[in-house]
């Protein structure tokens, strides 16, 4: 939405209540944690309510930035950047929204007999958030109201509402479905179609991703249907890989990790752009992008003028993948939660981590799903990237918040899984 890096500017830990952050500390697991994690009492005095851990309201939105070419925006879905008032979507340059404003959703009333749910008691997560969720959007800052479907279904039929209504002037949309985060919650018509999958889990989830799936069609049809499809500029991607605390072993294969680590599991996502006038149908760019470029190329797509005065990090994609340009979009890429920081420059790529900085160094030409860590081997490759690191984070402002938890998680261990001595963690922090 900024372009930018959201650590750039204080906005690094994921809002959330601290209520929840002290149950997923204090959470007995059914299993032995080899390296436990902490809750940060001392943060908790400085620790805003969730209403107000928004982005700063100084930050350019897209939709502000297409507003110049008589854009009109909307999002349908998940919103999570912010819910008081100065910090919602129609203060931050959308015309329209309807979803809810927290990072998660009930996909359906809890016990509505069309449906199927997956509930994971090992999970502290899961455990605040089926009995604390409700199953309710809101539009513009109206009350709250039920969906009269289930809650993928309704996005999708809400998200071909707006095209048919909007089909005869430019339009910037920001479909946010939920699906698949949890609670998992599927709807028994998909569940039942999927008896190949033994796994109740596995097939819940396998359930929403059909719906998801299904509505994605249906937005790609009533693009068509409206004659716009050729002219409509489509980006498909993915916050992060999926969770641990999801309980299935496969989810991110090949890739090891999870969300909530810098491995590939957690931040190597589907990427998909569909511009048939401009990008060739068919067509692969295989070095890394990430999602703050979709700010500077829808930008350049609606010849709009990206902000000089602040730093986008982000870059007009483009260029590179029609050949114009053939250098890599960026000479590295960086992420930050609280002391673990990690770099990608070129192929290669280097996380740091509690305790005492413990160094995971890969050449992802070679070694895509990080089985070979090369700290020890490769001192030259460790300095630079160390050095890249220091460097490429050192006009990043501090946390707008203190974090209030900091946890282990294991790359090789989904939260079902018992632990051994085998198992490193790495540490996040919210």
């Amino acid at each position: 939405m900024t372009g930018r890096y959201p650590t750039r500017y204080g906005f690094e830990f994921t809002p959330a209540p601290a209520v929840m952050m002290r149950m997923a500390a204090d959470f007995e697991s059914h299993r032995e944690e080899l390296h436990p994690g902490f809750f940060l009492e001392d943060n908790l005095a400085e620790f805003p309510p969730i209403e107000e851990q928004g982005v700063p309201a100084a930050e350019i939105f897209l939709p502000e930035l297409l507003a110049d070419r008589g854009y009109h925006s909307m999002i349908l879905g998940k919103w999570h950047l912010g819910s008081s008032d100065g910090h919602t979507p129609n203060d931050q340059g959308f015309d329209e929204f309807l979803g809810f404003l927290s990072g998660a959703a009930m996909f359906a009333e809890f016990d509505d007999p069309e449906m199927v749910k997956s509930i994971q008691a090992y999970d502290a997560i899961d455990q605040f958030l089926w009995p604390n969720l409700t199953f309710a959007v809101r539009y513009n800052k109206d009350q709250h109201f039920a969906p009269d479907e289930y809650m993928t279904d309704y996005l999708s039929t809400q998200a071909v509402r707006a095209i048919e209504a909007n089909k005869h002037r430019p339009f910037f949309m920001y479909l946010s479905y939920n699906a698949p985060h949890t609670p998992l919650h599927a709807k028994k018509s998909d569940y039942d179609a999927l008896s190949m999958i033994d796994n109740h889990t596995e097939r819940v989830y396998g359930a929403m991703i059909a719906s998801l799936d299904r509505g994605i069609g249906r937005v790609m049809k009533a693009l068509k249907e409206a004659g716009i499809d050729d002219n409509t500029l489509i980006v498909f991607s993915s916050d992060n890989g999926g969770a641990h605390y999801v309980g299935l072993p496969d989810l991110n294969a090949p890739y090891r990790g999870w969300k909530m680590t810098f491995f590939e599991g957690g931040t190597h996502v589907p990427f998909f752009m569909r511009w048939p006038d401009r990008i060739e149908a068919g067509s692969e760019y295989e070095r890394p992008v990430t999602h703050i470029d979709i700010f500077s190329t829808a930008a350049a797509a609606a010849h709009v003028a990206v902000p000089v005065d602040r730093e986008i990090d982000g870059v007009d994609l483009l260029p590179y993948l029609n050949g114009t340009v053939t250098d890599d979009p960026h000479e590295a890429i960086f992420w930050r939660t609280g002391n673990y920081r990690t770099v990608r420059s070129g192929d290669w790529k280097l996380q740091l981590s509690d305790p005492d900085e413990t160094a995971f160094l890969y050449n992802l030409a070679v070694d895509p799903t990080e089985q070979h860590n090369l700290a020890a081997s490769e001192p030259e490759q460790l300095d630079r990237l160390r050095r890249l690191i220091k460097e490429g984070i050192s006009d990043w402002t501090a946390p707008i918040r203190p974090p209030l938890v900091t946890g282990p998680q294991y790359p090789d261990k989904h939260l079902d899984e018992p632990l051994d001595e085998t198992d490193i963690p790495v540490y996040w922090y919210n």
